[in-house]
Formats: C-alpha cells, sequence, structure tokens
C-alpha cells in the first residue's frame, strides 16, 4: 500500500527533475542512442551521466521541432552544410563570378581600384587645367571689357569641364583581367 500513496503524490516543482536515457527516449519515441546525440548536439539537457533535466530538455526538444518544421537545419549546429549543398553553395558562387565578369566586359560593372586609378587621373588632370587657366587668359584679356572677359572666362571653363564629360567605358578596365579566363578556373 505504500507504494500505491507514492503514484499518488501530486508533483508541484518539476524544475528539478531529471529522468533517465530509457524515460527520456519513451517520452520521445526515440531511442536511447539518439537521445544521447541530442544531448551531443545540446538540445537534451545533461544534469549527471545518464540523468537529463526534464522540463530544459522538453523545451528544447519542442524549439527544436519548430526549427525543423521552419526549415532551419538543426542536426547541424556548427553551420556546416552536407556535400550536396557545398557543391550547391560552390556552383552558385561560380555563377555569380561569371555574371561579374560578364558585366566588366560589357562595361557595366567596374573593378575599384580601375576606377579609383582613372578618377585620380581624371581630377589630377581637371585640376591642372583649372589652375592653368588664369596664366593662359590674363594676358589676353588685359585692358578688355568685362563682357568680353566674361565670355573668354566661359569658354576656357566649357573647354575644361567637356574633358570630364568625355566618359570612355574602356578607360576603367584593367587589360589583366580582360585577358583572365571566363570560367574562373
Amino acid at each position: 500500500m505504500a507504494r500505491k500513496e507514492t503514484e499518488s503524490t501530486k508533483v508541484t516543482d518539476i524544475d528539478s527533475m531529471t529522468v533517465s536515457v530509457g524515460v527520456m527516449a519513451n517520452m520521445f519515441s526515440l531511442s536511447e542512442r539518439r537521445i544521447r546525440q541530442m544531448a551531443e548536439e545540446g538540445i537534451i539537457v545533461r544534469s549527471a551521466k545518464g540523468r537529463y533535466k526534464l522540463v530544459e530538455s522538453l523545451k528544447n526538444y519542442i524549439l527544436a521541432l519548430k526549427l525543423a518544421a521552419e526549415g532551419v537545419n538543426t542536426d547541424n549546429p556548427d553551420g556546416d552544410v552536407s556535400i550536396d549543398e557545398e557543391k550547391a553553395l560552390h556552383e552558385r558562387v561560380k555563377r555569380h563570378i561569371s555574371e561579374m565578369k560578364l558585366q566588366v566586359m560589357k562595361g557595366e560593372l567596374h573593378k575599384a581600384e580601375d576606377v579609383e586609378q582613372v578618377m585620380m587621373d581624371m581630377l589630377a588632370s581637371f585640376k591642372t587645367r583649372v589652375m592653368n587657366i588664369p596664366s593662359k587668359v590674363a594676358p589676353v584679356l588685359e585692358n578688355r571689357d568685362a563682357a568680353y572677359i566674361k565670355d573668354h572666362l566661359t569658354k576656357e571653363v566649357i573647354e575644361v569641364l567637356n574633358e570630364l564629360k568625355d566618359y570612355n567605358p574602356k578607360d576603367f578596365y584593367s587589360d589583366d583581367y580582360l585577358e583572365g579566363d571566363v570560367d574562373g578556373e
């Protein structure tokens, strides 16, 4: 009869309750080996050798099931991918690289170092031309009226600005990139 009283005893705090691997496997309808694997993965919480924290493990298991239902890979906490996933990622990267190389060849995309070099050359030339305007036009403008000075200065500034508008996409190519293999292999 003492046994009967123990079975009908009401449990009020299960937070600290631990269970054996067999009980955990039975609760989740899994093998004991799978329970131990899930403990290694951090889903099932081990409290001592062969004992597992019931409440924490149950919460983690439910969370793992929810994540699995949403398509999140819980079998792999390190973020490693399978060989098939790795191949798919590799092919995706190769395709992206090929698309970028094609854009470069079409003049739709430029390498940063090429843009930097062309812009530096263009701006240095522009600065030189602008700085030369006063010495170039001063002798011509001496003793002239305001309208003539304004027209002449405007003409000189427009000439310098026209150099900036002459954009040539081929200026942004580096020759070594165009000689490269499109397949990237």
